[in-house]
């Protein structure tokens, strides 16, 4: 029987990768003239070598009017995503931007499994944080 001592000498063995080539992005839609309530979600795979089993669960949570708020967690399965590569997720509603926005990705590069938690708080998602988004000509809030 293991005793905890020995889990966190076990753990300490463990080969702990850094998840920092991937990035989230919330970003305006190009045709905004007809629903401006509507952005995107995109992911993009900023590494040369491709991502395979790529699990996307997404979901947002916290409070309006002192009243708590959650939405339905989606999950997105891409069985591939090329090398630095863009791809769409999901739209968002502009009204949920007011809730804390968590996407949790889960994917397999060079044999290694690795996860990583995106989160944008409340009210982060908004013009004064734009920036410029690799391999596309569009500008949008963005997480490494």
């Amino acid at each position: 029987m293991y005793s905890l001592l020995n889990y966190f000498d076990m753990k300490k063995d463990i080969l702990q990768k850094e998840a920092d080539q991937l990035a989230v992005v919330i970003s305006p839609r190009e045709n905004q003239s007809e629903n401006n309530d509507l952005w995107d979600t995109y992911l993009i795979n900023l590494s040369d070598e491709p991502l395979t089993s790529v699990l996307v669960c997404s979901k947002g949570y916290g409070e309006v009017n002192g009243e708590k708020m959650s939405t339905t967690t989606l999950r997105h399965f891409y069985e591939e995503i090329g090398p630095r590569q863009l791809i769409p997720i999901e739209p968002i509603q502009t009204s949920l931007f007011q809730l804390t926005n968590e996407f949790w990705i889960s994917f397999v590069q060079n044999g290694y499994m690795f996860d990583k938690k995106y989160i944008f708080t409340e009210g982060s998602i908004n013009q004064s944080q734009f920036t410029d988004i690799p391999y596309s000509e569009r500008q949008g809030v963005m997480i490494r």
